[in-house]
C-alpha cells in the first residue's frame, strides 16, 4: 500500500521549508550581532524562494485525493505529520528553540537543520519525475551553502 505519493513528498517539503523561515526570523530577532542579523535573514529569504521552487512543483503533479471523513482531513494530517516528525518538527522546536538563548546556539541548531534537509531532499529526488531533479539538486547545493556559511559564522562567534 503505498503511503504517500510524490506530490505528498513534495508538500512535506514546503512545509519544511515554511518551517525553516521561521526558524531562520526566530534566529534574526535573538541575533545581537548585525552580521549574524543579516546572515539569518539571509537564509529566511533563501528558505522562501525554495518553497517557492516546490509550490511550482506541487502545482504541476497529480495530487493524491484519498478519501476523507472530511474536507482537508489529508492535508491536515501531513502538516501535523511534518510537524511532529520531520527535521523543523513543532517538539525540536518547542523543546530545542528554548534553548537556543544565543547567536552561537542558533547557529548550532540551523547547522543540524541544513544536514537533515540535504539528507531528505536528496532522497525524494528519487520520488519526483526526472525533470526536476535539477531544480532539487540546486537546492540542495544550497543547503550545504548555508551549512558552510553557518559553520564559519559559529567559528568567528565561538573565538570573540
Amino acid at each position: 500500500m503505498q503511503v504517500f505519493a510524490a506530490s505528498d513528498i513534495v508538500e512535506v517539503a514546503i512545509r519544511i521549508e515554511e518551517n525553516g523561515i521561521n526558524f531562520y526570523k526566530f534566529a534574526e530577532q535573538i541575533a545581537k550581532q548585525e552580521d549574524a542579523k543579516k546572515l539569518f535573514s539571509q537564509l529566511a529569504q533563501a528558505e522562501a524562494a525554495h518553497k517557492r521552487t516546490f509550490e511550482k512543483f506541487f502545482a504541476a503533479m497529480e495530487k493524491y485525493n484519498p478519501p476523507e471523513q472530511y474536507a482537508g482531513e489529508y492535508s491536515t494530517y501531513l502538516r501535523n505529520y511534518v510537524d511532529n516528525n520531520l527535521i523543523f518538527t513543532k517538539e525540536i522546536m518547542d523543546r530545542q528553540l528554548a534553548k537556543v538563548t544565543d547567536t552561537v546556539g542558533a547557529f548550532e541548531f540551523a547547522m543540524q537543520r541544513e544536514l537533515d534537509s540535504v539528507l531528505y531532499y536528496h532522497e525524494i529526488k528519487n520520488l519526483v519525475p526526472a525533470a526536476q531533479h535539477e531544480a532539487i539538486d540546486k537546492i540542495i547545493e544550497e543547503e550545504r551553502r548555508h551549512y558552510t556559511m553557518l559553520c564559519d559564522m559559529k567559528k568567528r562567534y565561538e573565538n570573540r
